[in-house]
C-alpha cells in the first residue's frame, strides 16, 4: 500500500534529519496532502512513543525528530561520556531558566533579573545551542532577543515549553525572589 511506504519514507526523513524537519517540509518531501501528514504522524507517535521502544517521537516548535526515550538517558549518557561535555556553570543555568521562562527576552532583561554580566553565559549557551536568537524587541535600541532551541527541549527531554516545572506566580512590583524558582507541584511548602 502507498500509505505504508509513505509511512517509512517519513520515518527515514525524520531520523536523518537530526535536529528535525517541519512537518510542511515533511509534506512537501513526501509529496502528501495534510491528511496523510497528521495518519503518518500518529502512526509513528504510537510506534515510538511507548514505553517498549527506545526511541521516541519529539514534535516540537512545530519540528518532528527522534531522540531517546527519557526512561533510557541514564545508559545513553553513560555510553556517550567519552564525548561527555563539561556541566553547564551555575551561571549558565541560572541564564538558561530565565529566557526559558520570559523569552524571547534581552541580554539586558537576564542582566536586570540577575544583577551580573550575562554576556559570557549567553555565549556559552549560543556555542552549545541552548539558546538562538530571536530577532530584535521593539523597545528603544531594538536590542537583540533570545529564545530556547529545539536542542534545549531535547536536552531537557521536554516536547514543549509547557511541560517546563511549574513556577510560583507572586511577585510584587517586579521583584524577583528565591520564591520565583522552579519548584515540583507535589512538593511540599517548606515553613520559614
Amino acid at each position: 500500500m502507498v500509505i505504508e511506504e509513505k509511512i517509512k519514507q517519513a520515518e527515514a526523513v525524520i531520523f536523518a534529519s537530526g535536529d528535525g524537519i517541519s512537518p510542511e517540509n515533511l509534506k512537501q518531501v513526501l509529496e502528501i496532502d495534510s491528511r496523510q501528514l497528521r495518519f503518518i504522524i500518529d502512526n509513528l507517535k504510537e510506534k515510538y512513543n511507548s514505553e517498549d521502544s527506545g526511541v521516541t517521537l519529539y514534535i516540537n516548535r512545530d519540528s518532528l525528530s527522534f531522540g531517546t526515550n527519557r526512561r533510557l538517558s541514564a545508559v545513553v549518557h553513560q555510553a556517550l561520556s567519552v564525548k561527555k561535555n563539561s556541566p553547564l556553570s551555575a551561571a549558565a543555568m541560572e541564564t538558561l531558566a530565565i529566557i526559558a521562562y520570559n523569552q524571547p527576552v534581552s541580554r539586558a532583561f537576564v542582566e536586570q533579573v540577575r544583577g551580573v554580566d550575562s554576556s559570557s553565559s549567553v555565549q556559552t549557551l549560543l556555542s552549545r545551542g541552548l539558546i538562538e536568537e530571536a530577532g530584535r524587541l521593539d523597545i528603544p535600541g531594538k536590542p537583540l532577543s533570545y529564545r530556547t532551541t529545539a536542542v534545549f527541549l531535547r536536552s531537557f527531554s521536554l516536547n514543549d515549553l509547557s511541560e517546563l516545572p511549574k513556577v510560583k506566580a507572586e511577585r510584587e512590583e517586579g521583584q524577583i525572589s528565591t520564591d520565583d524558582l522552579p519548584v515540583k507541584e507535589d512538593k511540599d511548602e517548606l515553613d520559614s
